[in-house]
This record gives structure tokens, sequence and C-alpha cells, in this order.
């Protein structure tokens, strides 16, 4: 049974300081010490970790606000992140250092600039005994990243706002290849969820760092031989009419 912490106790502040905490890591029995959890906003337990409100600040885009769960095992995620409007951020779990990017902080210091709330007050995780159960080998931890293609961004005709396409698989690659290539496309085609011309445009600019190769960051996704694919079936497909996959079918098959 799921029980949220009173954020009104007054015990037991922050400032235990980066991995100072004395107990060290305690795993596989939901070892938390319920001093270092007094205060913490939207504090929830489950079987297996605990979740609570954090946040990362940009100086240009402002707070990204989501939750950060930690497990028995001492894996730090954040998931249900809330950047877009709406609260309709698609990005699914992230490990801190993919969150702090996320939100557009550069800095690479994510025990610093992610935060959590104690006693309505912002404390960085490096001011908490929390990083005292952080295990950076835990689970999962030395998985390989998925390959995929980056992000895309697609131009509203009407309003002129550009709206995020995920490229993770084929049937996403044609979604956004469709609209790329519609010069009438608008807002209401989009295909993830009913949108108009008058919502807010997603923070567009700290996005566009998912453009490009998931191997060569930086470079544009046109079937290099670092990503997905080879000379791009996932890109361009047999059964559109634009010309560029005219071309492609014509000289390659």
């Amino acid at each position: 049974m799921q029980k949220e912490e009173n954020n009104n106790n007054t015990s037991g502040g922050g400032g235990g300081g980066g991995g100072g905490f004395a107990g060290g890591f305690n795993g596989g029995g939901g070892g938390f010490k319920e001093e270092h959890l007094v205060g913490l906003a939207g504090l929830k337990r489950e079987k297996g970790f605990i979740e609570m409100t954090c946040g990362c600040t940009s100086a240009k885009y402002g707070d990204a606000v989501a939750r950060l769960r930690i497990t028995d095992e001492g894996v730090f995620e954040i998931v249900d992140c809330e950047c877009s409007p709406g609260g309709n951020c698609d990005e699914g779990t992230m490990k801190p250092p993919a969150f702090e990017k996320h939100a557009g902080n550069r800095s690479k210091k994510w025990k610093n600039n992610i935060w959590v709330v104690r006693h309505n007050k912002k404390l960085p995780l490096c001011k908490t005994e929390l990083l005292g159960y952080y295990n950076s080998k835990g689970r999962g931890g030395g998985s390989k990243p998925k390959v995929a293609h980056r992000d895309e961004f697609v131009r509203c005709a009407a309003c002129g706002k550009e709206r995020r396409f995920k490229r993770r698989d084929r049937e996403e690659c044609r979604r956004h290849h469709s609209a790329a290539n519609d010069p009438n496309w608008v807002c209401s085609d989009f295909p993830y969820e009913r949108i108009g011309c008058e919502m807010e445009e997603e923070r567009a600019a700290s996005r566009k760092a998912y453009r490009g190769c998931g191997k060569k960051p930086g470079f544009a996704c046109e079937g290099c031989s670092f990503c997905v694919c080879f000379g791009c079936n996932v890109c361009l497909f047999r059964d559109c009419n634009c010309r560029s996959c005219i071309d492609f079918y014509s000289f390659n098959h």
C-alpha cells in the first residue's frame, strides 16, 4: 500500500553532503533511514523503491520538474518529467545525467544541478543524504544505449510553431517522413496527441540537442553507417511518392 510522507514534519534537514552518508548504501531491503526522508516533497513509498519531487533548472528555460526514483539497489532514475506543455513529456525513464541535459543544463554536474524539495526549499542532491544510497554500478548501469535516430521537428504551416517527432522505430520514422514532406502539415495533424496551434511550442531549442546521429552527435542522420541503418531503409520508404524515396529505390534496387 502506497503512502505519502507528511511534508510538515519538523525533524531533520538537508546538508548531508554528497557521499557522506555514514550508513552507506543499503540494498535489497528498502533500507532508507527515516531521518533522511523527513520533509521531502511528494515522497511516496512503493515496494522496491521510493519516489519524490525533483527538478533541474536551466538559466534559459527555467525549471523542469519530474520525479526522482531511488530503488533498493541504489539505482537513481528520473520519471514523469513535466517539461512539456500540459506535462506531456514523452522521454520516459531517464538517468540523472540525461535528465540534466534534457532540462537544458549543460554543466554535466547532475549531483549539483538536480534538486529535491525539503520543507518547501529546493536542495541540490549533493547537499542531501540521498546520494549515500546511490550505487553507480546498480542494475542496468553497464547496459549499452539503444541505437536509434534522434528526434526531429516539423514546422506548422499555419502558426509556424515546431513540433517534435520521435524516430525510435520504422513506424515513427514514417510519421516524421510524411509530415516533413507535407507542405500543408499543421498542428492538428500531430500523430501523438490532439493539439492545436494555440498550444505552446515545446522547448524546441533545448530539445534540438537530441537531433542528428546517435553515434555522431551534431551530424544530421542521412543513413550513415554509424546509425541504425546503412542506406537508410528506415528513413526512406518504397511506397512513398516523395522524390527522395523514388530516387533512392530507383537507383538502389
